[in-house]
């Protein structure tokens, strides 16, 4: 239903590059992230999920994948992208970046020219590219690199959200020029939905 609704909003010029962030860690950022790459994956398109949280990465963890190489290898010149990029096996269509080794410096790494030049290889190679990113109001890697996707969603967990603190990263988010594409309600309680709730665990 996500990828579909983006799908909507950018008709003329489809988004390419996606950024997905919270208010506050634990609010389900990085499993939405995943489960959206998978989702743009399945329906035929070309995608790869960059783990851009350099401080606190999961991606690789959650795909089984080893987290020897990644973003910040490739930043740092370590490694090529070829090296890195590390394909989900039987997940056709996608592939993942991990973080890599945590640098002492993850703003400045994202806000390289390196990096820059790297955001806009993928976003030309491939049909959708994800950044799972940490939450702004926390450190300022996301902001780095809100204003050169196309788009950002914003992570709202309907049990351990704090209202002031999702506000503050919208509102950190806009002043960098970020386009907000919308917010994910996440963790919302089936038992509370009524109908809707014994349809879909029925599906």
């Amino acid at each position: 239903m996500i990828r579909t609704n983006l799908q909507y909003l950018a008709v003329d010029k489809p988004l390419r590059s996606i950024l997905v962030t919270s208010g506050l860690p634990g609010e389900g950022k990085s499993l939405t992230s995943a489960n959206l790459a998978l989702s743009f994956a399945n329906a035929g398109k070309a995608t790869v999920l960059v783990d851009a949280d350099l401080r606190r990465p999961v991606q690789a963890a959650m795909f089984g994948l080893p987290n020897v190489y990644g973003l910040s290898a490739v930043l740092a010149g370590s490694c090529t992208l070829d090296e890195a990029l590390q394909a989900v096996p039987r997940a056709k269509n996608l592939w993942v970046l991990p973080a890599g080794p945590t640098p002492p410096n993850p703003a400045e790494l994202l806000g390289s020219r390196r990096a820059q030049e790297l955001f806009a290889s993928l976003a030309e190679e491939y049909d959708v590219v994800i950044y799972d990113t940490p939450p702004p109001v926390m450190v300022a890697d996301p902001l780095v690199l809100a204003p050169h996707v196309d788009g950002v969603i914003l992570v709202v967990s309907a049990q351990n959200s704090d209202y002031v603190q999702s506000q503050k990263a919208k509102e950190a988010l806009e002043k960098v020029g970020a386009r907000i594409l919308g917010a994910v309600l996440n963790d919302v309680p089936l038992k509370q939905m009524g109908y809707y709730a014994r349809y879909y665990r029925r599906r």
